[in-house]
């Protein structure tokens, strides 16, 4: 019997210990409070100890605790009104994200299908406990909102495994995050901003069940909290700062409408001109501009009693969107008295052009652009000219791959030396803060560089006027010691005694700009009382 015995203890034990864990597995998976649920007791934070309250901390609003958050109930609410209608939209877009990534793995590992069985984030909204909005002196915005969701999602996805279909469910999801969200830069075009960057302040908080054949395996020792801490992880790995989710909007170049280049027109000569005199002859010059500017066009020599003149003239022009903007070229006969006669025109589109090579065109000139006009099938004579698009050297990358070929064209190396030391002076004026005259106050800032003044529009009746309007200079040398004279002026119409006045003045020493190629600061106005102004400047070279 002592042999018998100690056998049946051995196999009791073998059997028992793996049941009985089986056994404690399952109650504590499916075991219930006994005492019912209470209503929650309401008492005066007063009466909390530090205990109580140190456990209560996570709960309250980010607004009440750290004074630089906001209130947002605002926002809450619209996000409650709106829950239904994004619930079904992000719950699409994960949809159309996963489909490819399920259809990666159908075929391998004997799975035949993975698909959502149930898709939805549930009835309940996240909630903004409060957000923090950062000044900068960039065009952008940075917000730091604190959100938590206690969710009630119904997840469900089915994997059909060697015709057995498997079913994992997510179940009370919470999660806590602190982002920052930065809208960069901001432009005139909708929706005002050609950026959105995401990246984690803190490591996400994130909680789930997961039911799998009707148990919750997060509920197994060891694996809740190595889930939370991988989640903690690698979530933090993509997108905890300095590392950023970055989603374009627009395109910034576009929607700034900032300078990307220079382009260089030379007009060559013209032939077969049209007899506008009496004497058979035409005195031509050319008019050229660039399309969605608002600068004088520039123009050539006048040369007298020419049918085929040679003007051999060159000229540069500010590019900032070369795949939109278009060369106007429009050719007149010069009047001493009466108004200048139309000779011809024609158009070249920027999008023809390769970066850094020389083109030659002959064209056509035509009464108007309109292909159906038949007075354009009349001869008017052809003009020649040479186009060379060069972008400034931050924008090299964008348009390296950029080549294009065109009919009745010759295309050669560009010789322009690109190592020249001349460029675009860029200059934002932003905004004012705290200018105020003795007899009115309608700001408007006045620049003068090298003789030329630029001024902004009048903002009536403001201390604190927002321009944002920028100016170029293209110069032929670095302004290295050089200086920007900038003047926030006042004027008043009709008739009174102080049409114009002063509001303070800055002059900026240039030389930084052409070293670091960008300041963007705020200075203090001379003969202003607490005046500042908001001034960008860039040096672009090509």
């Amino acid at each position: 019997m002592g042999l018998l015995g100690t056998l049946l203890g051995i196999i009791g034990f073998t059997i028992g210990v793996p049941l009985g864990l089986l056994l404690g597995f399952f109650i504590f998976i499916y075991s219930k409070p006994s005492k019912e649920s209470k209503e929650p007791s309401i008492r005066p934070i007063h009466e909390f100890d530090s205990k109580e309250l140190h456990a209560l901390l996570p709960d309250i609003p980010f607004w009440i605790k750290n004074p630089d958050y906001d209130r947002v109930d605002w926002m809450n609410k619209f996000v409650s009104d709106m829950w239904p209608y994004l619930d079904k939209a992000i719950c699409n877009t994960i949809r159309n994200t996963t489909k490819p990534i399920f259809d990666q793995y159908i075929g391998k590992f004997c799975i035949e299908s993975i698909e959502f069985e149930h898709l939805t984030l549930g009835t309940l909204p996240p909630i903004f406990h409060g957000v923090k909005v950062y000044e900068t002196q960039e065009r952008e915005l940075v917000m730091e909102p604190a959100i938590r969701w206690a969710g009630n999602p119904n997840i469900i996805i089915s994997l059909k495994l060697l015709s057995l279909k498997l079913s994992i469910q997510l179940v009370d999801f919470q999660m806590f995050l602190l982002p920052r969200v930065t809208l960069k830069p901001l432009v005139p075009s909708f929706p005002c901003f050609a950026n959105l960057k995401v990246s984690l302040t803190e490591k996400p908080h994130v909680d789930f069940g997961l039911i799998f054949f009707g148990a919750d395996i997060m509920a197994i020792p060891g694996l809740y909290r190595f889930v939370q801490e991988t989640i903690k992880e690698q979530v933090a790995n993509l997108y905890h700062w300095p590392n950023t989710l970055e989603i374009p909007i627009l395109d910034s170049s576009r929607a700034t409408k900032k300078p990307v280049g220079i382009l260089h027109v030379k007009i060559v000569r013209a032939s077969n001109l049209r007899k506008m005199d009496i004497l058979g002859k035409s005195d031509p010059y050319v008019k050229l501009s660039l399309t969605g500017e608002r600068l004088p066009t520039k123009k050539t020599s006048i040369k007298m009693s020419n049918l085929n003149p040679e003007w051999n003239e060159s000229f540069r022009l500010i590019v900032k969107d070369p795949e939109t903007q278009v060369l106007e070229l429009h050719v007149f006969d010069w009047e001493k008295v009466k108004a200048h006669d139309k000779l011809g025109m024609q158009t070249v589109p920027l999008s023809l052009l390769t970066p850094y090579e020389t083109k030659e065109l002959t064209l056509d000139l035509l009464k108007n652009m309109n292909p159906n006009d038949p007075h354009n099938k009349r001869n008017r004579g052809k003009i020649v000219l040479e186009l060379t698009f060069n972008p400034f050297k931050e924008e090299h990358d964008r348009f390296s791959g950029f080549t294009v070929e065109g009919k009745n064209s010759i295309i050669r190396r560009s010789s322009t030396n690109l190592s020249s030391n001349g460029g675009v002076l860029s200059v934002t004026i932003e905004n004012a803060e705290d200018v105020e005259g003795k007899h009115h106050s309608n700001p408007y800032a006045l620049l003068l560089f090298r003789g030329e003044y630029k001024k902004t529009k009048v903002i009536k009746k403001s201390r604190d006027p927002r321009w944002n309007e920028a100016f170029q200079f293209m110069l032929e040398e670095e302004p290295i010691d050089e200086k920007i004279h900038i003047e926030v002026m006042s004027k008043r119409k009709g008739f009174n005694f102080y049409p114009k006045e002063s509001l303070g003045h800055v002059e900026i020493n240039l030389t930084d700009v052409v070293n670091n190629g960008r300041i963007n600061e705020r200075y203090h106005l001379i003969n202003s009382r607490n005046g500042v102004i908001h001034v960008e400047i860039r040096w672009s070279t090509v």
